[in-house]
């Protein structure tokens, strides 16, 4: 769906376009296509995650599930490591792994891959060791080891190329400076900015943008960060060849974090991309809670295990204790999975809105979202169904 955000072009004026060197001068200066000289790109959205990470419920028990959804929840960070081309080589598609290990004295994360640049390495690396950290295993445990992949095909949707033209290198830093002006987003710590669009103007007296506008964003929160964003624009650095070069800069914002009902103020095609971006975590807490019931049965198990060895009715309370804390497992896998559903519902609604207006373009989306809708319907039963079954497996003192 990321398809439908058109890479923002706009054409010069015809005096600025004549003004543009020809011939050797000018080949020596980079892109020379007419295309090439007008199309502004380099504005992928931004996800807030990235300035507010989400902090995600770690179980006091670590499994592979709890390693695999910690992993999966900081996928947008590891994006947002990729969206610079200094993190890259020069190659179109980068792919990487993380290994995870946790024992019961530390957790250590080794990143692999291809075309990853030791600064890719190093930024991927930062953000596993200080976002990553599951609760550590008993004295003596093994260690609990998980792999996850991660892959990034470049495109102005996704990452920053610079050479492209001047404009795109000024709008390249731009979104280079996002993470770094979380300022601006302070008061959208759990919410989604509005679209926000700015009129840039570049010309080649000044080191730094001549003009820098945002058109009103409908909201006086929005107004904030716009003003904010302008003061941000207005001190980099710009260079430019020919005497002036005017171009828009729109700001598409998501959040990771932030609840279904914080992307009203989206168009329905990025509140459906909003959506997705907020699967991906409700994925993350249900493989987590699911790891957690994991290490919970086995705990349990273990139990049930001594006491059917010795029959010692001492180990009731701790037979007790154990399938408790199985039932709350179980209820936190029904809970995460309901949170999924309700953003299904969401993004359905969406698909099913859009569907009126544009069957072709929208009757895919609105399949595969039912398809979601309707699997988790049926894990929630299946879940509630386990959850029953355990509850009714506990232990119980009778005083007969």
């Amino acid at each position: 769906m990321l398809r439908r955000l058109a890479v923002a072009s706009f054409a010069l004026t015809a005096a600025c376009a004549g003004q543009q060197k020809t011939g050797g001068d000018a080949a020596a200066q980079g892109p020379t296509s007419t295309e090439e000289r007008v199309r502004i790109t380099n504005q992928p959205p931004f996800d807030l995650v990235a300035c507010f990470p989400r902090e995600a419920k770690m179980p006091a028990q670590t499994s592979q599930g709890v390693v695999l959804g910690a992993l999966l929840t900081v996928r947008p960070q590891v994006q947002e490591c990729l969206v610079d081309p200094k993190n890259r080589g020069p190659a179109p598609t980068t792919k990487l792994q993380v290994k995870t290990t946790v024992t019961d004295a530390a957790t250590t994360h080794a990143v692999t891959g291809e075309n990853l640049t030791p600064e890719g390495t190093a930024c991927i690396q930062k953000l596993l060791d200080t976002q990553v950290q599951p609760a550590l295993l008993a004295k003596g445990a093994a260690p609990v080891e998980a792999t996850i992949p991660f892959e990034q095909t470049v495109s102005g949707l996704n990452s920053v190329t610079f050479g492209i033209n001047e404009g795109s290198d000024f709008t390249g830093a731009v979104r280079l400076g996002l993470p770094t002006w979380c300022d601006c987003y302070a008061n959208f710590k759990a919410g989604v900015p509005p679209t926000l669009t700015a009129k840039v103007k570049l010309v080649k007296a000044q080191q730094t943008p001549s003009e820098v506008t945002f058109e009103p964003s409908g909201s006086t929160e929005g107004d904030q960060v716009a003003a904010c964003l302008q003061q941000k624009m207005m001190a980099l650095p710009a260079k430019l060849t020919s005497d002036e070069l005017g171009f828009a800069y729109r700001f598409v914002h998501f959040n990771s974090g932030a609840p279904e009902t914080a992307a009203a103020s989206l168009t329905p095609e990025l509140r459906f991309l909003q959506m997705d971006l907020v699967r991906t975590q409700r994925a993350a807490d249900a493989a987590m809670a699911d790891g957690a019931r994991a290490a919970a049965a086995q705990a349990f198990a273990e139990v049930v295990e001594r006491y059917q060895k010795t029959k010692n009715y001492k180990l009731f309370d701790e037979l007790e204790s154990k399938c408790n804390a199985l039932v709350a497992a179980d209820g936190r896998i029904v809970e995460t999975l309901q949170a999924r559903q309700q953003t299904e519902q969401a993004a359905l609604t969406i698909a099913q809105e859009m569907k009126t207006k544009d069957a072709e373009g929208w009757t895919d989306a609105e399949a595969a979202t039912q398809k979601n809708f309707d699997e988790t319907v049926k894990e929630i039963a299946e879940a509630q169904k386990l959850a029953a079954q355990d509850k009714a497996a506990c232990p119980k003192k009778s005083y007969k």
